[in-house]
């Protein structure tokens, strides 16, 4: 291998010497989860082959069909991490509760909070899908951890990132340092540095969100949207183009790399908004401005938001820190 060839192991110990103080813990979960996301790489790939395409039969906590391959990544997750000693608790999208760390394994200072399978329903027609991930330290007294171990806001993070499954697999992720993404080598089995210090573009190109449903949504976002498309005749602008997926990984990666906002407002049938604040919406804030943007669910920063509940919901608009902004004017000008 040569010497301009960087792993995410390499990265990630390299990462560690900025904290001296460091054991080794953090670092090491890290790599639990890049070797997690291989082995749903794995599977993600030969999923027609394999039988894997298709539902399970199983209704998850939010009563949505479970996907055979949602199931894979859920047991994946945890059996890689549940018995290593560095996690206190875990939470999934696909369970109803904390996932507790069985005793006889040891309790360990960091919580793991994850989206196992982002965009499930594209699996079956071999659209972009994804996991997100985001790592806390423990906060609650006891020996493991309990539920407001999972319930902390965003800006405590320790880190957070999300692995897209689509023509490559490539790891993307933040310890608070920058953000670095990784291009999974299928014949070295290695996750490579491909992406340093991603920094999202300043002038953006897209807009991403759901237009079939515009009518339902408030005027302060159909008047936003309007903007982006460079039809507000009070202030016109460059028209974006639009892009929309369904994948909250694939839409948000591509608006990382090349410039521009996801939005997935609430609305009349969902006035608390779709997206998980946990899961989804958090984990994805802090990505974003750890790269210069910024997220918010259209009047507070999400990063500022504790969550309530596990499961709780949210609006959202991440991507360029000034389209965000711009959408948190229009709310409050016509939605107040």
């Amino acid at each position: 291998m040569g010497g301009g060839l960087i792993t995410i192991e390499r990265h990630i110990i390299d990462q560690q010497k900025l904290h001296p103080g460091a054991r080794g813990i953090f670092s090491n979960l890290l790599y639990d989860i890049a070797l997690a996301a291989k082995i749903i790489a794995r599977e993600t790939m030969r999923a027609g082959l394999a039988d894997i395409l298709g539902r399970a039969g199983t209704v998850n906590v939010h009563g949505e069909h479970q996907q055979k391959l949602d199931v894979f990544a859920q047991e994946t997750m945890v059996a890689i991490n549940n018995h290593t000693g560095r996690l206190a608790v875990m939470a999934s999208e696909e369970a109803d509760g904390i996932i507790p760390i069985p005793r006889e394994y040891g309790c360990g200072p960091y919580v793991l909070i994850f989206d196992p399978l982002d965009g499930s329903s594209n699996i079956a027609v071999n659209v972009s899908i994804g996991t997100i991930f985001a790592v806390y330290r423990k906060v609650s007294p006891g020996e493991c951890g309990a539920e407001e171990d999972c319930l902390q806001p965003g800006s405590d993070l320790a880190a957070a990132g999300y692995v897209i499954y689509g023509s490559s697999t490539m790891l993307v992720y933040t310890a608070g340092h920058g953000v670095h993404g990784f291009t999974l080598d299928p014949s070295l089995g290695e996750f490579l540095l491909s992406h340093p210090d991603i920094r999202i573009p300043e002038e953006p190109r897209y807009y991403s969100v759901n237009q079939g449903y515009e009518s339902r949504w408030s005027e302060g976002v159909r008047r936003y949207v309007k903007w982006l498309q460079g039809m507000d005749a009070d202030e016109p602008r460059k028209p974006l183009s639009a892009r929309y997926i369904g994948s909250l990984v694939a839409d948000f990666h591509r608006n990382l790399l090349e410039g521009g906002i996801f939005l997935y407002p609430s609305d009349a049938k969902n006035p608390n908004g779709k997206i998980r604040l946990t899961y989804e919406a958090i984990p994805m804030a802090y990505i974003a401005e750890q790269a210069g943007g910024y997220a918010s669910d259209g009047r507070r920063p999400i990063l500022d938001i504790r969550p309530e509940a596990l499961h709780q919901r949210t609006p959202l608009f991440i991507g360029n820190r000034d389209l965000v902004e711009k959408a948190e004017e229009f709310i409050r000008r016509y939605d107040s």
